[in-house]
């Protein structure tokens, strides 16, 4: 007989018993229950399914409003003055828990991945394609120099459907008056036929990029709120890459292009629920998140619920 606990066998004999038990279960955990025992479902509450997420354009593309990031499958974790995540992180991602995740995020309806371009993502994308049958889009996070914009070839070269100029390099370039090199890595990406995009934490990459015409199919903009407690206690260990979220909302309101909204639980300091819903409502038409495996039902239905249901915004939706 095993003496190992699985987490559903957990679930089941900690909640025996226990009327309140059910109620206090997260999103998650209800489908991990609901996978168990499918004759027995628990609800999920309203739109509890994870397929079926609604979609926008960008181009050409169909994506789903919902995306998965990369960082995490990269070994990649914001993680504020925790030095030991990253390599927690590239431990915990082998390359089959990453095609597991993948093929969960399929499963659940989500479409699309924002990955970084390496050798390693590189070959990890495309096993996933050639070996695995797995249909993920990727939209692939370039950075360009200066003297050296190749790898936007290699990008397209290795299968990705858009590109863009990752948010610390077009962070720096507007901040040393660089804007055309954005406007021509951008024509580059064109050229190749697939949809370019600018990255940018500070609100004003988007706002120099309107000002000079460089003219993305699409923006990505950190957007969430600040009000997990160490968001303005020791900002240089911390994670506060939406320093103006209002004025970023506010200004997004003018901008007519999809706008995919990135960090928007702060390192996992904002909980999914209330990190989406602030993204759609404040003008997001898509939001990336970074998702563990045990995470991707939970998020993807929290997702589902929120665009199903009332979503109160004054920017129209642009994709």
């Amino acid at each position: 007989m095993s003496n190992k606990l699985d987490r559903r066998d957990f679930l089941k004999k900690s909640l025996a018993g226990s009327a309140a038990g059910a109620l206090a279960l997260s999103l998650e955990e209800k489908a991990l229950l609901a996978q168990e025992s499918p004759t027995k479902p628990v609800s999920a509450g309203p739109a509890g399914s994870a397929g079926d997420l609604p979609m926008g354009k960008i181009g050409t593309l169909n994506v789903t409003r919902l995306i998965v990031g990369g960082n995490l499958t990269s070994g990649f974790a914001h993680s504020r003055d925790l030095i030991y995540v990253s390599g927690l992180l590239r431990q915990y991602f082998t390359d089959e828990k990453v095609f597991a995740t993948w093929e969960l995020c399929e499963q659940c309806g989500i479409n699309t991945a924002i990955l970084r371009l390496d050798e390693h993502v590189i070959g990890l994308v495309t096993k996933y394609w050639n070996e695995r049958g797995g249909k993920l889009q990727w939209i692939a996070q370039v950075q360009i120099t200066p003297d050296d914009m190749s790898d936007l070839k290699r990008a397209v070269d290795h299968g990705a459907v858009g590109a863009f100029i990752h948010g610390g390099v077009s962070d720096s370039f507007v901040a040393e008056g660089k804007v055309d090199l954005l406007a021509k890595a951008v024509q580059f990406i064109k050229d190749q036929h697939i949809v370019a995009g600018v990255a940018g934490h500070k609100v004003e990459v988007p706002v120099a990029c309107e000002k000079a015409g460089v003219n993305p199919d699409f923006y990505m903009k950190t957007l969430h709120k600040h009000t997990y407690w160490s968001a303005d206690r020791q900002p240089e260990n911390d994670n506060v890459w939406s320093r103006t979220p209002e004025q970023t909302a506010e200004f997004m309101k003018t901008v007519n292009k999809p706008w995919i909204a990135y960090k928007v639980m702060a390192a996992g300091a904002i909980h999914p629920q209330e990190g989406f819903r602030y993204a759609y409502e404040n003008g997001a038409d898509f939001v990336c998140a970074g998702m563990f495996d045990f995470q991707v039902r939970e998020d993807t239905i929290i997702a589902k619920q929120i665009l199903n249901g009332t979503v109160t915004r004054q920017r129209p939706w642009r994709a």
